[in-house]
């Protein structure tokens, strides 16, 4: 499951449980609505609640980030799991935008902000 939030400084999307198609597929309709209305995206993407995610769900994104080399300006991970975080580290080769990871919710706000 996913939950995806606005607000004029960036999107804040948070991963329960497994992450599947259905819900990076979510997570692509708000980037593309964001990025219509406000251009490229600062993203803060919470998975220190994803337990697992899905194979096509990789796929998608792997295709997404393909297909919008610069949607996002910056990108925090948060995360409590050594090898999310280096998940994270290998998306960062389908995207232009600068990924760092975070196992503090205000250092990564923090982070964004600047």
């Amino acid at each position: 499951m996913i939950t995806t939030e606005h607000n004029e400084r960036r999107l804040c999307a948070t991963v329960f449980g497994e992450f599947t198609l259905s819900d990076f597929k979510e997570f692509e309709d708000a980037v593309s609505y964001r990025l219509e209305f406000k251009g490229q995206v600062n993203l803060l993407l919470d998975l220190r609640e994803m337990i697992k995610y899905t194979v096509d769900m990789v796929w998608e994104e792997i295709k997404f980030g393909k297909n919008h080399p610069y949607a996002f300006k910056k990108i925090a991970v948060l995360t409590d799991s050594s090898w999310i975080g280096s998940l994270a580290w290998i998306s960062n080769m389908f995207t232009d935008g600068e990924v760092k990871v975070f196992h503090d919710m205000h250092k990564a706000e923090e982070w964004l902000a600047n």
